[in-house]
């Protein structure tokens, strides 16, 4: 019999993790904040339901979407990029409550590499933590609440910054001047490696890992924005000279290899 996937957030990623899914042969359900968004999903064949989590509590039909699900995939964006007070932590906890309710038994937890600091410098999956902004620590209180509670196995997936498709960073650079880092790495992953990574955790049975989802290439900013952005004949950004040596982090990963020995898609 197959595995039914809920797929919390059904956005850009979300979506296309649906439809892969669907070819493999899973059940798959997904939310929406809106009504609205769940009746034009519906209308292009999705399975999906309005569910919206807030400080309050979760609105909607979360146990319609939860019920009878094997796993739950979630990838709801925190909000926190412009830090304005919201409390992540006490949204994903509600959520987590219903999660329990409808007694689904294994989560993928969609996180980010913010949740370590430039400081910390090279990184694999075996280095915790250290997050330095608001964000990043709300980001890690989250995994630890759902990496820790009784009941559910969970698997947490760090992605770094995600393109394909339209979406092309460079493109929100292009023209700029006195960018700052140049000489950072980049850590990047394209959308077909994190649908690729997600499937296999769910293939693989693979819980209670965590995942470093960065492409493994790692060129510094200055050099491959300017590459992209000839290759899309952008406006090439520029880059601010570093007088000083800076610790920049590189994320790498063990698990993807020692786990699902996963090969990525794209190289960089």
């Amino acid at each position: 019999m197959s595995k039914t996937i809920a797929i919390a957030g059904m956005g850009w990623l979300g979506q296309s993790l649906a439809q892969h899914l669907l070819l493999l042969g899973y059940g798959v359900k997904g939310s929406v904040t809106t009504m609205h968004k769940a009746a034009t999903l519906r209308s292009k064949g999705f399975n999906v339901y309005p569910v919206k989590i807030t400080e309050e509590g979760v609105s909607g039909e979360p146990q319609a979407f939860l019920k009878g699900s094997d796993i739950i995939t979630i990838m709801i964006p925190p909000g926190l990029r412009r830090y304005t007070g919201a409390d992540y932590v006490l949204k994903m906890s509600h959520f987590l409550s219903e999660i329990k309710a409808a007694q689904v038994k294994k989560v993928i937890l969609v996180s980010s590499t913010s949740v370590y600091d430039d400081e910390q410098g090279k990184i694999t999956e075996k280095d915790n933590p250290k997050p330095t902004t608001q964000a990043g620590k709300q980001l890690v209180q989250v995994e630890q609440l759902f990496f820790n509670v009784s009941g559910l196995t969970t698997s947490i997936v760090r992605f770094g910054g995600l393109f394909g498709g339209s979406r092309q960073p460079v493109r929100y650079l292009a023209g700029r001047k006195d960018l700052n880092n140049g000489n950072a790495p980049v850590n990047l992953i394209h959308r077909d490696d994190c649908i690729g990574i997600l499937s296999e955790i769910i293939k693989q049975d693979a819980f209670g890992y965590i995942f470093n989802a960065v492409s493994p290439q790692h060129p510094i900013k200055k050099e491959y924005y300017t590459q992209k952005a000839t290759a899309l004949s952008l406006s090439i950004p520029h880059f601010s000279k570093e007088e000083v040596e800076s610790v920049f982090k590189q994320i790498d990963s063990v698990n993807l290899g020692e786990v699902l020995g996963y090969s990525f898609k794209h190289k960089l």
